[in-house]
């Protein structure tokens, strides 16, 4: 009997990856990658047809007998994207992307309009810069001439996934990000709709269910792809979905990413409803629930003072670990770029407790806290919404591979890490959703052949607990200076 595969396709602002695993035992049998146009925030936008493009690219780096044994595809990318077709298929404008701040005015205005309260209580979350609908609002503002013009509205997985089997669809997962969509509900909110743009709301995509078949590879996609014609497509989702899947979250379960932004989220049976905003009220997409709270400002802020002290990435990581927790009193609160709330109008940094002894390590040490602590603040504000946060805690991310990221992480937070073997969960995620549409298992039979979730682990210090609480609170305290 000739062996099964699966694809898993991961496309993130930077590019399309490909990952293609072995049904049996999930072991990676090919793969493939392709840039994307890049990006200048605050406007960060690309053309969707580049991810296409992308997505040919790198599936022709994989063996063809290998391609041609694919069984199963799913999409897992970028989430919050605004991706508008006219009858023809053709984006109308670059898709904006979810780090496009260009909507900031208009998500004010819509959260002004109806009241936080109410934002929760509709759609799970209070809308910031990233979400959908926002940048709906945008085009309606600046672009109006190009509102009657729609005749579909996608998210970038959705888009993929569209272009590979002709179907307008999405799932609960990324639809949960846009901020017309209720994940407690699973319906969508017409009335949002309404406030923005009234003609598309018979112009968004079906939402299936996690386990329901998107469709099959069309014959024109199979053609530019090098895939058999009837290879199935799963519903897809959004890339921190995917990446649940990939490493193999259950309930109580949470991941702590790090890369250019931040993320902390965890895998709930139930609905959050956060009317602070800190906590964004996703959908999975297994059927449970994924809140998550982001930062801007992660590895980009260790790289700026790595930059700053001049030292290679071996060095910048020996100074930090060289120095003690809570780096000598020195405090990095590190907003530098992006992180605006309405008591902090502006993207400004912090460092505070510097004195006339201070060295290269304590400043080195600070950097790695300061982001540290922000996640650690991500990862209470779940809590406090309702979260258990009971089992296993993941660190992700390109930040996982520093040494010193691994350590005062492990010990501000007091709590045992796993670093994945596998470093592309995004990609896994999708493989996994795609084994089990193309029916060889459930989630967790998946999850558990294919050993996701397992990885090196990182013990905190327990002779560092007061320590620690020590270091955070003095972040707290010059963290409240900032606002």
């Amino acid at each position: 009997m000739a062996e099964a595969y699966v694809a898993g396709i991961d496309s993130s602002t930077q590019s399309t990856k490909v990952e293609v695993r072995r049904v049996d035992d999930g072991t990676v049998v090919g793969t493939g990658r392709a840039s994307h146009p890049s990006t200048t925030p605050p406007r960060s936008e690309q053309d969707p047809n580049a991810w296409w493009s992308a997505l040919a690219a790198a599936f022709a780096q994989i063996d063809p007998e290998v391609r041609a044994g694919i069984v199963g595809v799913s999409v897992a990318g970028q989430q919050h994207g605004l991706v508008l077709v006219d009858e023809a298929g053709e984006p109308l404008r670059p898709a904006k992307l979810w780090n496009d701040t260009e909507s900031a005015p208009q998500t004010e205005a819509l959260v002004a309009a109806s009241g936080a309260d109410v934002w929760v209580d509709r759609c799970g979350s209070v809308p910031a810069p990233a979400f959908t609908v926002t940048k709906l609002a945008w085009v309606a503002e600046h672009e109006p001439e190009l509102i009657d013009r729609i005749d579909r509205v996608m998210l970038p997985h959705d888009y993929l996934t569209w272009r590979l089997t002709g179907e307008h669809v999405t799932d609960r997962g990324d639809a949960s990000g846009t901020g017309w969509w209720s994940p407690s509900i699973e319906e969508y909110v017409d009335e949002v709709l309404e406030l923005v743009a009234p003609s598309v709301v018979d112009k968004l995509p079906s939402v299936l269910g996690p386990t329901a078949v998107a469709g099959t590879v069309t014959a024109e996609a199979a053609n530019e792809l090098g895939l058999p014609s009837n290879v199935v497509v799963g519903p897809g989702s959004g890339d921190n979905m995917g990446g649940a899947l990939g490493l193999g979250l259950r309930t109580g379960d949470l991941a702590i990413s790090i890369g250019t932004s931040g993320t902390a989220y965890a895998v709930s049976a139930i609905p959050t409803a956060d009317e602070t905003g800190l906590v964004a009220g996703f959908a999975d997409a297994t059927g449970n629930f994924l809140p998550l709270v982001c930062t801007l400002n992660a590895t980009k802020v260790t790289e700026a003072f790595r930059r700053l002290l001049g030292a290679d990435y071996a060095e910048f990581d020996e100074l930090a670990l060289s120095a003690p927790i809570g780096a000598d009193g020195v405090v990095l609160v590190p907003y530098l770029d992006g992180e605006r709330t309405p008591n902090r109008p502006t993207a400004t940094g912090l460092l505070a407790g510097m004195r006339s002894d201070v060295e290269r390590r304590q400043i080195a040490r600070a950097a790695f806290e300061g982001v540290a602590c922000g996640l650690l603040d991500g990862m209470q504000a779940l809590e406090s919404a309702g979260v258990s946060l009971g089992g296993r805690t993941f660190l992700i991310g390109g930040g996982a591979k520093s040494a010193a990221y691994r350590r005062i992480m492990a010990d501000l937070s007091q709590r045992q890490l796993t670093i994945p073997d596998d470093d592309e969960t995004v990609a896994t995620g999708a493989a996994l959703q795609a084994a089990v549409v193309a029916g060889h298992g459930s989630f967790v039979d998946m999850a558990d052949r294919w050993s996701l979730g397992h990885g090196s682990l990182i013990d905190p210090d327990d002779r560092l607990v007061d320590a620690a609480a020590e270091a955070r609170r003095h972040y707290h305290w010059a963290r409240d200076l900032t606002e």
